[in-house]
């Protein structure tokens, strides 16, 4: 598969190969890197019915070893971070280009879009439970510090993942320079916690031989395929790899798997069965009573640490995705503040962010404990996960044009791996696992009725329009009075009247000398160069039309996107440009289009989105809106 360098990736080689090293490790790996907290205690008291012995230990640390050899190391590491769009990842930027692959067939272009969007759905249920397990499981080493601490755990872990949740507005910028040494220094303590552990039962390296992964399940006939449900948790975070690879590239994210985190991730695995092959009792909390008493309190200082700072990327993984959702029109327009002049992509998004602090509060709430909420983990990973092959698999066929010999073994053996961990979790949506895979149908059933919704909006102010050669010509035989300076009216359809160019004529009686009718188009692709940025098309009579290219993670700022327009016949200074912004109002009827509660719904989401005047950075005193009721 070849393909020219990107911005993004152009971006990354002239950065120093070792800070963008160390960057991935504290930013990229957080996730996946805290799982060692909760994962083998999971296994063996999460209700599943394991009993530690020998046999048990080797095939679930088996089953742990193959799953990251073959869910990361394999799929994501070899095929999907090459699903690059312009050196952006992310299941959003995946469903783009999945839908530029599939564009010659409309109904499996349909079916990826569905995919991708409740593969995202599911993003922000994982972006809840994540900072919630995570705290939690780091905070309840303190149980074991000191005695009569159970019932402070709670209201410890509320207290930090508070104060997570109120830096955001601030940026990460200052602390993320922080990040990545302090996740270098616990992924060498990881290592060395399991090499501490392996010392003393070496024979639990035989577990490398998948041969122990095949006995499990022919041991536990009955419990095999559900204990996958538990084995997943050391896959949690595997999707953030590929949703940062834009701020990394491809190349540091896979040297940091296969030089640091995957040997790391490893030792302090076995390390950990190791113990509870020597002491049964040590699963309770096998991760804490691996490191020597002395150590106790400056690991579970060190954890927490590592914890916020997975929750930060997960958390920064919700702006971005959403930032990607609404330039892509699934998402209602949000204000969103850049918190950084220097580094790309560090944005806050204070809906997105309050409503995860409010969710992530109720699940500690709820839940109390990381082992209970392991519970509902697993379910909206896995499903993601799913998602992302089968998005993969469009382009894979369709754009990379693999010949299938080769590419459907490949994708028949990670659907089968993922399908086996999504069949194991889908029980936890009965036991608890219901809030992230309800919050995930939620999501998807409001960006489909938003992206339905706006095409109807669109449509029926469509039917009434009047087209602009007719429009031009008519005031050509009555000439309306001009005044001074440039109109600029904000239009879906560059190719009819807008109506709040028609009201303004009807209310005021005047034209503009230069009046601009402005469509925003916003490509699949995340960047659009400056050069590309813009087309021109002069209809005589002073009308002319303006396409603006974005990028899906661009920032549409139009004011200074029409600059770059040098034309003697336009005039965009900010004293003689007035900006005209139509607001539409939706009412529900009995015409064909969507349901009556989507249409409900979806006047809702118009009535209370953030309009095109912060959105595209218009300035406030040049804005003139006028509205107009549609009905649906």
């Amino acid at each position: 598969m070849g393909h020219a360098t990107s911005q993004a990736e152009a971006g990354h080689q002239t950065a120093k190969p070792l800070s963008l090293l160390v960057g991935a490790v504290g930013v990229a790996y957080g996730d996946i890197g805290t799982s060692p907290l909760y994962t083998i205690k999971e296994v063996f008291v999460g209700g599943y019915g394991v009993q530690a012995g020998h046999d048990a230990v080797l095939g679930i640390l088996s089953l742990i070893f193959w799953s990251l050899v073959w869910v990361v190391s394999f799929k994501y590491m070899a095929l999907v971070l090459r699903a690059d769009n312009d050196g952006e990842g992310g299941i959003m930027a995946l469903t783009a280009l999945a839908r530029r692959a599939s564009a010659r067939f409309p109904k499996l272009q349909a079916t990826m879009i569905v995919f991708g969007l409740f593969g995202a759905a599911l993003f922000y249920g994982d972006s809840m439970i994540t900072p919630a397990i995570s705290v939690l499981s780091a905070i309840e080493g303190m149980e074991l510090a000191f005695d009569g601490l159970d019932h402070w755990v709670v209201p410890i872990a509320l207290i930090v993942l508070v104060a997570l949740f109120l830096i955001q507005r601030h940026g990460t910028a200052r602390i993320g320079v922080m990040f990545g040494p302090i996740m270098v220094l616990w992924f060498v303590t990881l290592g060395a916690l399991g090499i501490f552990g392996i010392a003393r039962q070496p024979e639990v390296l035989h577990a490398v031989n998948p041969v122990w992964a095949v006995r499990f399940f022919i041991d536990h006939p009955g419990i095999g395929v559900a204990v996958l449900g538990a084995v997943v948790l050391a896959l949690t975070g595997a999707e953030a790899l590929y949703a940062d690879m834009g701020h990394f590239g491809r190349k540091p994210i896979s040297r940091a798997w296969f030089g640091l985190v995957l040997p790391a991730l490893m030792l302090n695995y076995f390390g950990q069965g190791a113990l509870v092959i020597q002491d049964p009792e040590a699963v309770r909390n096998p991760f804490y009573l691996l490191a020597p008493s002395w150590a106790l309190l400056p690991l579970i200082g060190l954890s927490t640490l590592a914890t916020i700072i997975a929750s930060q990327a997960v958390i920064s993984g919700a702006f971005s995705m959403t930032l990607q959702a609404i330039q892509l029109g699934y998402i209602p327009r949000m204000y969103i503040q850049h918190t950084s002049s220097d580094a790309q992509g560090q944005i806050y998004i204070g809906a997105v962010n309050w409503a995860l602090m409010v969710g992530v509060i109720l699940l500690v709430l709820g839940f109390e404990s990381s082992g209970a909420l392991a519970s509902a983990y697993g379910v909206a990973v896995t499903g993601t996960m799913l998602c992302t092959t089968i998005l993969v698999a469009s382009v894979m066929l369709l754009a990379w044009k693999w010949s299938p010999w080769i590419a459907v073994p490949i994708l028949a053996g990670c659907l089968f791996v993922d399908g086996m961990f999504f069949a194991a979790n889908v029980p936890k949506i009965f036991q608890g696992g219901a809030f992230p895979f309800l919050a995930g149908i939620a999501l998807f059933i409001l960006m489909t009725t938003w992206k339905r919704g706006k095409q109807l909006l669109v449509d029926r102010i469509d039917e009434g329009g009047l087209p602009l050669p007719i429009f031009i010509s008519s005031i050509r035989v009555q000439p309306p009075h001009r005044v001074q300076g440039t109109a600029v009216f904000l239009t879906a359809r560059p190719d009819a009247v807008p109506h709040a160019l028609l009201h303004n004529l009807l209310h005021n009686q005047v034209l503009h000398e230069q009046v601009v009718l402005l469509t925003v188009v916003y490509e699949d692709a995340p960047r659009v160069p400056a050069s590309q940025r813009f087309e021109v098309e002069a209809y005589g009579e002073g009308f002319f039309r303006v396409i603006l290219h974005f990028g899906f993670i661009d920032e549409p700022d139009v004011p200074a996107a029409l600059k770059l327009c040098h034309l003697p016949d336009l005039d965009f200074s900010p004293m003689r440009t007035t900006y005209f912004l139509s607001r539409e109002t939706v009412v529900s009827t009995k015409l064909k289009g969507m349901a009556r509660w989507r249409e409900g719904l979806f006047a809702f989401m118009l009535k209370n989105a953030n309009g095109n005047l912060r959105f595209f950075k218009l300035p406030y005193n040049r804005v003139i809106e006028l509205g107009t009721q549609v009905e649906m």
